[in-house]
């Protein structure tokens, strides 16, 4: 059994220790706004918080995050001013991929609220859109 943080709600998993957090988010939590894209930490849409920092859930064993806190994109409650901003600014697409992109931005924003063209293009780098509807 592992005990983990997720959303500020305190879980425990009974899966094995190498199944893959994002395993456990959608099918044991029922979380379903991680997606699933590539299962090789390639593509970002399984991008979660780990303390705070962008992880890709896809390759992390859950047995790694005993005792961690985990954000998902149902733990920024639609309130943060990057989803707002998402929504006024009309950039969803397909959806798929926007989970992953949201996740990994706002990890850059908390580290710095006025990054660099340059520092955003670093950041998001690893982050893929599915329907192409995003630079690359």
């Amino acid at each position: 059994m592992v005990t983990f943080t997720i959303n500020g709600k305190v879980v425990e998993s009974h899966a094995s220790e190498d199944t893959p957090l994002l395993w456990v988010i959608r099918d044991e939590i029922g979380l379903k706004g991680t997606k699933f894209g590539c299962g090789i930490a390639m593509c970002g849409a399984c991008t979660v918080h780990l303390d705070g920092q962008a992880t890709r859930s896809c390759v992390l064993p859950i047995g790694a995050i005993a005792g961690k806190n985990i954000t998902t994109i149902e733990g920024l409650n639609n309130e943060h001013p990057l989803q707002k901003a998402w929504v006024e600014e009309q950039v969803p697409q397909c959806g798929y991929c926007q989970s992953g992109q949201i996740m990994q931005a706002a990890t850059l924003l908390a580290a710095n609220p006025s990054p660099s063209d340059e520092e955003i293009v670093s950041h998001m780098n690893g982050n893929y859109c599915r329907c192409m509807a995003y630079k690359r």
